[in-house]
């Protein structure tokens, strides 16, 4: 397993190690003592699966507020999935920056996320599925979203027409979180 930093300070592409062979491929998909060596969140305590049906779902960007903010391990168990990070950390050196890769089934690698970083994503094919990993428990009332398409932050979607749930519908723009509840 390697763990290549992304642009977002202690972001992670997880490169694992894919075995293959005519009945099929191996990969081991947690290794707690490579993450320990990096000095990474080893201790999960949920772990959820979502899955969205058609191309050109978008969901996020979501979050949540300390003391339940989540830092995650994610990986695509099915389908390409555009994933986007947000540093939503106040003491950050990549503050209000984005990233952005590409999950998906045919390239195994997760993503690793630390504590304040808004996620969104968006299916580049239909039937996609992501398993998450976190070390805090899904809290309603501390989720927040900021909205996908802010036009401050320019993410380059690969979707014009994007099915949104309702809450992504009207999440608030980046400022007007910022104003109303600040970094994290």
């Amino acid at each position: 397993m390697d763990l290549l930093p992304l642009k977002i300070d202690g972001t992670f592409r997880m490169v694992l190690d894919l075995h293959q062979d005519p009945r099929g491929f191996f990969i081991r998909t947690y290794d707690q003592d490579e993450l320990m060596k990096r000095g990474l969140v080893t201790q999960w305590i949920q772990e959820s699966h979502s899955f969205s049906a058609k191309k050109g779902t978008v969901r996020g960007l979501h979050f949540q507020l300390p003391p339940c903010a989540e830092t995650k391990i994610v990986r695509a168990a099915q389908g390409s999935i555009f994933m986007v990070l947000l540093d939503l950390r106040a003491a950050s050196p990549t503050f209000g920056r984005w990233d952005s890769l590409v999950l998906s089934i045919e390239n195994p690698e997760f993503l690793y996320t630390p504590k304040g970083i808004a996620m969104g994503m968006c299916t580049l094919t239909n039937d996609c599925s992501l398993l998450y990993k976190m070390d805090t428990p899904y809290e309603p009332k501390s989720a927040r979203t900021v909205r996908w398409n802010d036009p401050a932050l320019a993410i380059p979607w690969p979707v014009e027409n994007p099915i949104l749930s309702d809450k992504d519908k009207v999440a608030p723009l980046l400022k007007d979180f910022l104003a109303l509840e600040g970094p994290l």
